[in-house]
């Protein structure tokens, strides 16, 4: 300590002391900090080994002054050693803080470079130029057989896509080691030994509303603990404030002791500063004093690009949102139809009585047997129109005759009984005029082998008519529907907007959030069930229907009207994989009960006056209009 009890900056200018400088010779600020009294209880130590080897006329001297007073005098050095300092984070103009209690033990040093040998400690000063740089020098002390070495950024984030950017120039090391910089950071690698390290930092100067501040990370990046860091700072006005951070970056962890005094000074200290830990020093000086000089950056990385801010993380919140809602829907939706596929289901009764008291078969919902087929496995098969070819000749509208050929080899003849009307589905009128196109009256099943069948109209009719009947929400068939192209929109726009983003203003996950809605839209459009509501509850039944097949007895019906439940029924045993029980349960019905011989709409080459030779030779005819069918393309064949 000078002589009056000051202290000095780093110029060696005195900054309070005596009975003149402000806090009575101690610290400026005043109080009971402990750190503050470090210094002054490490002085007199220094102080009474002086004494303790001086020349004996300064013993005379005191033994003049007489033992009372040179008490006195001890006392008073006591007093000023013991004196408190303000200490904190953050000191201003306002209220100081109360005094602290005093810790037993040995006190470290925090000043100079001096403490025990193996220890290391870091002494930085700080000078604010008028044109606005600021002069660092840094007076490191490396213990015997040490290295050290820093490398700090010198581009500091402030925001979510803006740095802080400082320059640093002139490097040099008076000792043992080496500095150097580049734009984007300070190296210092240092020897043991005492060295010297001067730089000029620019960028440190900034306006902050009624203030200016001036800030640099006067320690970070070091590779080492160090024991103890002091910082002071001199600057051409009068600090206002001082804020002195430690910890890991980021932290806003407080210094051990921070302040400023009257003499254009502010002053920080730390006690261990572990590795990978900084110390962010910030003083605060009047609007003006010095030019500004802080250099902001734009981040134009892909990590700011892709940052998190709650206007991003809000989209990816509803983006979530909707998934979680659109999965739930998804799982219902295929829920339901999975139980009406799986489900067990009860007797559904097919029979009525008509208005002549009758019993007919009725499908339910007027579900045609074609229609069946498709409702069942989403598809136009071969075997939809092979039953509706054969549903068609039970009501009347063609006749199909056995024709013996040459050999012995099966034949059948097509004849057009009716003609269409409004009362076939226009599907059925599509396969009616594929297969009597034109004027045709007849042909032979043989002659259309021979014959190109066109059935592309006849598929097309009947997907429609499906998605008309509101059994389907949308085309079975239909791989790219409305909600496929949407989804395919959605994502190609929010992959242009992810780039577009990227690479301008950022906020790229707003189209990455589009991105991944777009594709949740076409997975889900691909497994979303093609059936509606409505088709689901048929499904079930039409399984009813088919239960039904399996278990009637011919003998549950009126004899006059089992030929035709057994007709009207057949269609619906063909497409649904039936027909050899139902041809085996009636074989034996009597054809000729309703007064006319044979069935009503087929002609047998040789009359049998029961069903046993129909249910031999009708399978044959069946193959034979699943392989005219298929020939014509367009369809799907389920026969192996």
């Amino acid at each position: 300590m000078p002589p009056g009890g000051g202290w000095l900056d780093p110029n060696g200018a005195r900054s309070g002391g005596g009975p003149t400088g402000r806090g009575g010779g101690h610290p400026p600020g005043g109080g009971g900090c402990v750190i503050c009294r470090i210094p002054q209880k490490i002085a007199l130590a220094h102080s009474a080994q002086k004494h303790k080897r001086a020349p004996l006329f300064s013993a005379a001297v005191l033994k003049n002054w007489g033992a009372r007073t040179a008490a006195t005098i001890v006392l008073a050095g006591v007093a000023l050693g013991f004196g408190g300092g303000s200490a904190g984070a953050a000191v201003g103009d306002g209220p100081q803080a109360p005094p602290l209690p005093v810790p037993s033990g040995s006190v470290p040093t925090i000043t100079g470079t001096s403490g025990l040998p193996d220890s290391l400690n870091s002494e930085i000063r700080l000078k604010v130029e008028r044109d606005g740089k600021l002069t660092v020098t840094e007076l490191i002390s490396v213990p015997q057989g040490k290295t050290v070495h820093r490398a700090m950024p010198l581009r500091l984030p402030v925001g979510t896509s803006v740095d802080r950017v400082f320059t640093v120039s002139n490097a040099s090391v008076q000792g043992s080691g080496t500095a150097s910089a580049t734009s984007d950071e300070f190296d210092v690698s240092l020897n043991s030994g005492a060295s010297t390290i001067t730089y000029t930092v620019d960028g440190t100067v900034a306006d902050m509303g009624d203030r200016q501040e001036v800030r640099w990370q006067v320690a970070g990046g070091w590779d080492t603990r160090f024991d103890t860091v002091t910082v002071s700072l001199i600057a051409p006005s009068q600090p206002k404030s001082v804020t002195c951070l430690s910890g890991p970056p980021g932290s806003v962890h407080g210094c051990s002791f921070a302040s400023v005094s009257e003499a254009q000074a502010a002053r920080a200290s730390v006690i261990t500063l572990r590795v990978g830990e900084r110390i962010d020093f910030s003083v605060g000086l009047p609007l003006g004093s010095v030019p500004v000089n802080a250099k902001l950056a734009d981040v134009s990385d892909l990590a700011s690009a892709f940052a998190l801010t709650p206007a991003t993380g809000a989209a990816l919140g509803l983006v979530v949102l909707l998934l979680i809602v659109g999965l739930v829907l998804l799982g219902r939706a295929r829920a339901r139809d999975g139980r009406a596929l799986t489900a067990e289901v009860g007797p559904v009764n097919v029979l009525v009585r008509t208005a002549d008291d009758h019993v007919a078969f009725a499908s339910p919902d007027g579900v045609l047997p074609g229609q069946v087929g498709t409702l069942v496995d989403e598809h136009v098969d071969v075997v939809d129109v092979t039953a509706t070819v054969i549903d068609l000749a039970v009501r009347n509208y063609l006749w199909i005759e056995e024709i013996g050929g040459a050999g012995g080899v099966l034949d059948w003849r097509i004849v057009r009984r009716n003609p269409v009307d409004q009362a076939l589905a226009g599907y059925e009128r599509a396969v009616y005029q594929a297969l009597l196109p034109g004027e045709t009256q007849a042909v032979l099943l043989s002659e259309l082998r021979t014959t190109q069948v066109d059935l592309a109209q006849a598929r097309e009719e009947l997907y429609t008519d499906v998605v008309a009947k509101g059994w389907f929400g949308r085309r079975p068939d239909a791989r790219r529907t409305p909600l496929w192209w949407a989804g395919a929109v959605l994502a190609g726009l929010g992959v242009a907007a992810t780039v577009a983003l990227a690479l301008t203003i950022g906020g790229a996950l707003f189209g990455l959030a589009a991105a991944v809605l777009g594709v949740a839209l076409l997975l889900g459009a691909r497994w979303m069930p093609a059936r509606t509501k409505r088709g689901s509850a048929l499904l079930a039944q039409v399984k009813g229907v088919r239960d039904y097949l399996y278990r009637a007895m011919p003998t549950d019906l009126p004899e006059a009207d089992r030929e035709l439940v057994f007709s009207r029924s057949l269609p619906y045993a063909v497409v649904l994989g039936a027909t050899d029980r139902w041809l085996a349960t009636f074989a034996e019905v009597d054809a000729d009960a309703d007064g006319a011989p044979g069935l009503y709409w087929f002609g047998e080459a040789q009359h049998s006056a029961d069903l046993r030779r129909f249910a031999v030779h009708f399978p044959a005819l069946l193959s034979a209009l699943d392989g005219v069918l298929a020939q014509a393309g367009h369809l799907r064949s389920l026969r192996a």
